[in-house]
């Protein structure tokens, strides 16, 4: 039993650290916060994760085979060299040892070899894979409804698209294949050890248990603590995305001090979560380095013993070669484990993006096309609304059973106090939204019978805040528009007059437009709308406050663009300056969602109602001015 004494010792002080971590994994356990409970499964995630993976199999086993190449050197070189020992020891021959060492050097180059077109060929295969999960993420929060999208902020978004999908990137390009090359390099090591010294082997199996055990609990709290960047960092990222296009107005109201405090409190969350993080990683590495000195020290223990009191374990001469060779395989078993708790580290933090990217892919679009709906190559423009009520949150009516019919070719303006209902009116034609009862009526045929893509195809809206994307004003009229020449975008641009202001621009319709446009005046922008519109040729065009906040010359111009493009189609107007629309072909009056009046500008007039005391107002408020 003396003999066993110090194996027993290690034991004991391993079992010690096993015991305190198994009492703080089940004290954690029990206060676990919901916030930070796991909605998908290790299992789910993998599965979902391995549909990216599946396209490109041929190339993974391709990889698995330069990897089994590669790791030829972690099992046959402690079997060279532990032969090397044997033959310094004993009977010494030179060529023989050059033999050796050549076909050491050999096996170290072709390892090193397969390593470099291994990462190469994993690099590759993950771009094509976070383009596609880019893609699909992209793709998905296309068909999002504005309800949905307008719950999500920006930032966290950006985040799922960024971040996230880099970091699930690494787990194709690194993690995965690593702990597969891991777990060969354990099983062909623990195969040659057995081979060599089967007692030596089981005392170093002894320690399995106990990295086992520490690799459970470790995943425990590393996972929190994953989750608990990833949040920390999505909060962050929001927070700089809303503020950052915000700093105007915190620069107007000389708020900078307070943004930067509440910047910096949530840069300490982040901060906060993170030296979690690397705390626990900071316990977990050198306790699985801690096994492996100790196997290490046992195993030196018992060689020593065998090699001056001529001692055998369970029968097993121990010799220096034994020695030398089991020393190397000791970290060779080891270092793969190690590996692992960075891998860990990695993975963790995969599982934890990839469960927020699947949140933002499970959501459920809103708005979608029904089983049946069909294409409309073109429309005439004849829209009909049948005792519509629509509410963004229930019970909470919008528009009460609204009904209306504007003819093809005609013009019809939408004029109320705010709230009443005005735009939500031009949301639902596009079906932006779904209504809760009625029907709304596109040539006859009801809007959820017709596709989507279809049905927006031949709207062209303009709405109050333009927004222009970075890139070139010509870019930003075609919108990756195909077939149309330069000569066709400025005949667009002179149709709406926005060739007023083009014409005099250094590079023409190659002009740099800044982020959200903010190189050009509000006009300018509104004029760029108008133009984008016409260029994609709409059979109805909506037009939200399109003139609302421009100055008396740009107006001009604007109202102008209106009179011809009356003419291509159908035209739906909303706006609070009555002079706009006096000629429109039906004005209708809404108040608290409800259709109060409707009729032409002199119909209105002469009923002398709520139309009219608003006329009145405006007429006398221009007087004063």
């Amino acid at each position: 039993m003396a003999d066993y004494l110090p194996l027993l010792i290690v034991g004991g002080i391993i079992g010690t650290f096993s015991l305190l971590f198994l009492i703080a994994y089940l004290a954690m356990k029990k206060k676990a916060d919901k916030e930070f409970e796991r909605t998908l499964a290790d299992k789910a995630i993998v599965k979902r994760l391995a549909r990216y993976a599946i396209p490109f199999w041929k190339d993974f086993v391709v990889v698995f085979v330069i990897m089994l190449l590669s790791i030829g050197h972690n099992i046959l070189s402690p079997l060279l060299v532990g032969h090397i020992e044997e033959l310094v020891k004993a009977e010494f021959d030179l060529p023989y040892l050059f033999t050796l060492v050549g076909i050491y050097a050999g096996i170290l180059l072709i390892s090193l070899v397969c390593t470099y077109l291994q990462a190469i060929l994993l690099q590759k295969i993950g771009q094509k894979i976070l383009s596609q999960l880019r893609m699909d993420i992209f793709t998905h929060i296309e068909s999002l409804s504005h309800e949905q999208l307008n719950n999500i902020p920006v930032g966290k978004l950006v985040t799922r698209v960024t971040n996230d999908t880099n970091a699930i990137s690494m787990m194709f390009t690194n993690v995965l294949v690593t702990l597969v090359k891991n777990v060969m390099v354990l099983c062909g090591v623990l195969i040659s050890m057995l081979a060599v010294n089967y007692a030596l082997t089981l005392i170093l199996l002894c320690f399995v248990p106990f990295v086992a055990l520490f690799t459970v609990i470790f995943r425990k709290f590393s996972r929190k603590a994953h989750r608990a960047v990833t949040d920390s960092r999505t909060d962050l990222n929001t927070y700089l995305s809303e503020h950052l296009s915000g700093m105007k107005i915190i620069q107007i109201f000389n708020r900078e001090d307070e943004k930067m405090a509440d910047f910096l409190e949530k840069s300490k969350k982040l901060s906060h979560a993170k030296k979690q993080r690397m705390f626990v990683f900071g316990i977990f590495r050198p306790m699985v380095y801690m096994l492996y000195i100790s196997s290490v020290l046992c195993l030196l223990y018992f060689g020593a013993k065998s090699y001056i009191q001529d001692f055998s374990l369970l029968g097993q001469v121990i010799t220096s070669g034994t020695v030398v060779t089991f020393y190397m395989y000791a970290t060779r078993f080891f270092d793969p484990i190690q590996a692992l708790a960075e891998q860990f580290d990695t993975l963790q933090s995969a599982f934890a993006s990839a469960e927020k990217i699947f949140t933002i892919l499970d959501m459920v679009p809103e708005v979608v096309d029904e089983p049946d709906a069909i294409d409309l190559p073109e429309i005439k423009g004849e829209i009909e609304f049948k005792d519509v009520w629509f509410a963004y949150k229930p019970g909470e009516w919008v528009l009460q059973g609204v009904s209306f019919h504007v003819q093809p070719k005609q013009t019809v303006a939408f004029v109320g106090s705010t709230g009443s209902g005005k735009t939500t009116i031009l949301s639902l034609i596009c079906r932006n939204y779904d209504i809760q009862k009625g029907q709304i009526l596109i040539d006859g045929i009801d809007i959820r019978k017709i596709k989507i893509s279809s049905l927006r195809r031949h709207f062209g809206q303009m709405l109050q805040d333009v927004f222009l994307f970075s890139g070139t004003i010509g870019s930003n009229i075609l919108l990756r528009m195909e077939g149309v020449s330069d000569q066709e975008v400025m005949e667009a641009c002179r149709y709406v007059n926005a060739d007023s202001f083009i014409n005099k621009l250094e590079a023409g319709l190659n002009e740099p437009v800044r982020e959200r446009g903010n190189n050009f005046s509000a006009g300018q922008r509104q004029l760029l709308s108008f133009a984008r519109t016409i260029i994609h040729k709409p059979s109805v065009m909506i037009l939200d406050e399109a003139t609302a906040n421009i100055d008396t010359e740009t107006e001009l111009l604007i109202q102008d663009s209106l009179e011809k493009m009356k003419n291509i189609g159908t035209m739906l107007i909303v706006a609070h300056r009555l002079s706009t629309i006096q000629h429109a072909d039906n004005i209708i009056l809404l108040s608290k969602g409800k259709i109060v009046e409707q009729g032409t500008h002199q119909e209105l007039l002469a009923k002398k109602g709520k139309y009219h005391h608003l006329y009145t107002l405006q007429y006398q408020k221009q007087q004063l001015s």
